[in-house]
């Protein structure tokens, strides 16, 4: 017969039943880890690897004498670690626990192999399984992988302080202009994402053929596409509302948990004929070795298009500014831009647009009468059918066909060209900002960054200067890290005092 839990040990199983899926494999592991070392780092991993969903017990302070750091900094420690799904305080022994949460695998360290394991009978008594292994040796330095994703480099930011000068503002505007986004309505609508970076090692050539060969040693998800854009709008203060459309699966609860853990007010619709887009990106020494993405680009159907324009129409009443954040899988089939495009005007709406064709086709001119659009210059180029004209003439095209007020034409690592109207009304006033970071360590999520920022500073009454210098610096900034982890007001001036 098991023994009886603690209050807090059926807090944690309770919490477990309810966030393990159908059909997925638990692993069990319990430990001291009082500092989280390499040595654990290899367990985890390893047991991360026999199943589906990792539990970790941390042995309390009153559960063990053998321990250097108090109980809450040990949790944390192995809460930080991408491989654990679930880690709690384990106030209870090992065995009577795993009694209750019969695990299909328990695995210990293997110098526990020859030892007795009280954890033995608990594991036979409902046919699981004890396994022992230290896990395998990785090459790559793991902390600096965690710091890859997450930690801004801002000495590789270099501001261009003649653009400045020429447009009659400082770096103390630019601040008090970021201080006024606090508050901001914004609705963002578009396709999410769900951005996957696996880390591996390389192998070198398979001695069979000519095949680069890698081992995976750490997979990292975010929300990407017009997620990271509504996440971005929160971070730097506004009162966000996303709409989207995602599949009936597993990545759809993962985007509606980081939805909801950056405050974004998420209206989510499912497709089930549609499952969530997700893009694999395969990674080894920093650079990205190959994408994979899944996705079907069908339309959505009229039911959830009806849907959204009922659901957003009584929001936009009192909405400043409207983000379309378009990637061309489907999301936003034209009959659909054109009724939210004719609310937004009828409501007095502010509507800037993006739309990507890196690895498909898309007219960002489709999103008209908007006031900013920022495409590539490719996109520019498929959107106008004109793959000769100079930069200013391709920007001055695609602002006539679109009806568009302003447009900032993103060029990679020659910087932005900035083409608005001037005061006379046949005329338009061009200029140029170079990339701001000379050193990016990831290039995807930066003209999300942009669209972003330049379009909350100008809903706030700064001038497309302003607003595309700010652009550059959120850019610059999302480019210092690898991954689509949202930017927040103190990152961006941090970046705008230095």
């Amino acid at each position: 017969m098991a023994l009886k839990l603690d209050m807090k040990a059926r807090q944690a199983l309770k919490a477990i039943k309810k966030m393990v899926r159908k059909g997925e494999r638990i692993v069990f592991v319990s430990g001291n880890f009082n500092i989280v070392h390499p040595g654990h780092l290899r367990l985890l991993r390893f047991a991360a690897q026999c199943g589906d969903f990792l539990v970790v017990g941390v042995q309390a302070d009153a559960l063990t004498q053998l321990t250097l750091l108090p109980q809450a900094l040990r949790l944390d420690g192995v809460q930080s670690t991408s491989w654990v799904k679930y880690a709690f305080l384990l106030s209870v022994p090992p065995e009577v626990f795993i009694r209750h949460l019969k695990p299909d695998f328990v695995v210990k360290g293997q110098e526990h192999e020859n030892q007795y394991n009280p954890e033995s009978a608990a594991v036979e008594s409902y046919g699981g399984k004890l396994l022992f292994s230290s896990g395998e040796a990785s090459f790559s330095s793991l902390d600096l992988l965690r710091d890859e994703f997450k930690n801004l480099n801002f000495s590789t930011i270099v501001k261009p302080k003649d653009f400045l000068i020429r447009h009659g503002f400082s770096l103390v505007d630019l601040r008090k202009t970021v201080g006024k986004m606090k508050g901001l309505r914004v609705v963002v609508i578009g396709e999410t994402i769900v951005d996957e970076y696996i880390t591996c090692d390389p192998l070198g050539m398979s001695q069979e053929d000519p095949t680069i060969a890698v081992t995976p040693i750490a997979k990292d998800r975010f929300v990407g596409g017009a997620g990271i854009v509504s996440a971005h709008a929160r971070g730097f203060g506004a009162d966000v509302h996303f709409f989207s459309v995602v599949g009936k699966d597993e990545p759809s609860d993962f985007v509606r948990h980081c939805l909801k853990k950056y405050g974004v007010n998420a209206h989510i619709y499912e497709d089930e004929s549609r499952p969530t887009i997700r893009k694999e990106r395969f990674r080894a020494h920093g650079k990205t070795l190959l994408r994979v993405n899944h996705f079907h680009q069908h339309p959505i159907n009229q039911g959830i298009q009806k849907k959204i324009i009922r659901n957003l129409s009584d929001i936009l009443n009192d909405t400043k500014l409207l983000i379309f954040s378009d990637f061309n899988y489907g999301c936003l089939p034209q009959p659909l831009v054109d009724e939210i495009i004719a609310l937004c005007q009828a409501k007095d709406v502010m509507i800037v647009a993006d739309s990507q064709a890196s690895s498909q086709i898309g007219y960002v001119s489709r999103f008209h009468d908007a006031l900013l659009l920022t495409p590539t210059e490719r996109e520019a180029r498929i959107s106008v059918g004109d793959f000769n004209a100079g930069l200013v003439v391709l920007a001055e095209m695609l602002r006539t066909k679109a009806r568009a007020q302003n447009i900032l034409l993103t060029l990679g690592a020659e910087g932005l060209l900035i083409h608005a109207p001037s005061a006379s009304p046949k005329e338009s006033v061009t200029d140029r900002l170079p990339a701001m970071n000379a050193s990016p360590k990831d290039v995807s999520g930066a003209g999300d960054s942009l669209l972003t920022c330049a379009s909350m500073a100008i809903a706030v009454g700064a001038d497309i200067w302003q607003a595309a210098y700010l652009g550059s610096i959120a850019a610059a900034c999302q480019l210092s890290r690898i991954g689509n982890i949202p930017l927040t007001v103190n990152e961006l001036m941090m970046e705008i005092k230095s």
